[in-house]
């Protein structure tokens, strides 16, 4: 009996999911022979921006939200071996203390 409810459910399950899938085959066919003009002018009239790129006020952003300093290989090396060596001194100077 438990059997035939199983196959019951997943026959109803089945048919859902085929008629859903000609359903959204048919709206993205209908949606592909629109003009993109007018779909374009509908969408850019109702956009907002991301919140993220708005300020305080509510206006957007027009300056850059990232900005990369670029710097030579050499000089990049000498900033983590600085690193390196400032951390280095810290842990072994503790080490010295304690033993």
């Amino acid at each position: 009996m438990l059997h035939a409810l199983y196959l019951v459910a997943f026959a109803v399950l089945s048919v859902l999911a085929i008629s859903n899938l000609i359903r959204n085959i048919m709206v993205f066919g209908a949606d592909a022979r629109r003009d993109p003009r007018q779909s374009s002018n509908k969408s850019s009239n109702r956009s907002t921006p991301h919140p993220e790129m708005l300020d305080d006020k509510g206006q957007v952003l027009d300056e850059p939200l990232l900005v990369m300093k670029s710097i030579s290989l050499e000089d990049a090396r000498e900033q983590l071996d600085a690193l390196y060596d400032g951390s280095s001194n810290g842990a072994d100077g503790a080490a010295d203390e304690e033993g």
